[in-house]
């Protein structure tokens, strides 16, 4: 490919995406659309909007006109753009299935009349729904508890079809958690870092029993270059590094490296449908040739110590853009 459409590229992981495959790739070529909601911080982009490979385009994925515009431009797309907060969709689950299916259809129909190369489409292992012993593979069934889940699972299906039906070259990926540099402070990971930088409490869901899997943003994003470069089209890929933890564990982790204890822990009431555990195999994507590194105990330290070195970056996104609850 020589010219490819990123949807969501100010976000979290897709601006880590387009941080690597621009180094990585300089004759490959890049658009970035993103909408620049309260999570798509053009700022994680600025550091390469002077390349030359790089083009970015403040607009919505539901826009067809525009999205039939661009899509004419490029040979590939990677589909990042989506709204992932699950208390957020709880609360009003309109935009999530307005981006994450409605965008996603948008998406998938200019890209099939103008005959892309390959599409790959970003998604979660909570489309799987909660296991509380082994891993899901790709062949099991879907059974999303959240609205925010549902939609991409919504959205996960909707792609799978444009292959079936019409053969588009459609590729879906499902992550486990991602964490790192650059996330918003919603997401657990920084929400904690960020009120302990602040001297604040953390909120704990449930006593901390839940389980997740992490994997840091980098190899997650080597993992998506791997699969644009040896995925096959109409398959579905697990990622996953293999670094499960319970939110009782991870939180003391946290709390270890600002030398806090259980005090600086505030249990909050549960959320509704609280799925207990997360876990795909990645089985598949290793006997394809990838596996991910996993050094979780370094790379949490490393997201702490970014953290406490960019509170010009997240300060004004936690206290000016909205309210955390």
């Amino acid at each position: 490919m020589n010219r490819i459409l990123v949807t969501g590229g100010c976000g979290f992981i897709g601006s880590h995406f387009l941080r690597f495959i621009l180094k990585s790739s300089p004759k490959l070529s890049v658009v970035n659309l993103d909408k620049l909601t309260y999570a798509g911080n053009r700022a994680n982009t600025r550091e390469f909007e002077t390349n030359k490979q790089y083009e970015f385009v403040h607009g919505d994925i539901c826009d067809e006109k525009l999205v039939r515009r661009l899509m004419e431009q490029v040979d590939g797309v990677v589909h990042f753009a989506s709204e992932t907060h699950v208390d957020r969709s709880i609360v009003d689950a309109s935009d999530f299935v307005w981006t994450n299916v409605v965008g996603t259809r948008v998406l998938l129909e200019a890209a099939r009349k103008n005959g892309v190369k390959q599409f790959i489409h970003f998604s979660t292992d909570e489309v799987y729904g909660s296991i509380r012993k082994g891993s899901f593979s790709e062949t099991d069934a879907l059974s999303p508890s959240s609205p925010y889940s549902a939609s991409k699972a919504a959205g996960d299906l909707l792609a799978l079809s444009y292959w079936k039906t019409y053969g588009l070259p459609v590729i879906v990926m499902r992550s486990s958690n991602n964490f790192g540099p650059y996330q918003f402070p919603e997401k657990v990971i920084p929400l904690f870092i960020t009120n302990l930088i602040e001297g604040k409490k953390v909120p704990l869901y449930a006593q901390g029993e839940n389980m997740r899997d992490w994997i840091f943003v980098g190899e997650c994003v080597k993992g998506i270059d791997f699969i644009m470069k040896h995925g096959q089209s109409g398959e579905i890929y697990n990622l996953a590094a293999g670094s499960e933890l319970s939110n009782k564990a991870l939180t003391r982790l946290i709390l270890k490296e600002f030398d806090r204890g259980e005090e600086a822990i505030q249990y909050v009431p549960d959320r509704p449908a609280h799925d207990f555990r997360y876990s795909v195999s990645a089985k598949k994507l290793r006997d394809l040739g990838f596996t991910p590194s996993n050094h979780f105990g370094k790379e949490l330290k490393d997201t702490i110590k970014w953290y406490r070195d960019h509170r010009s970056w997240w300060e004004p996104l936690k206290h000016d853009a909205f309210t955390l609850k």
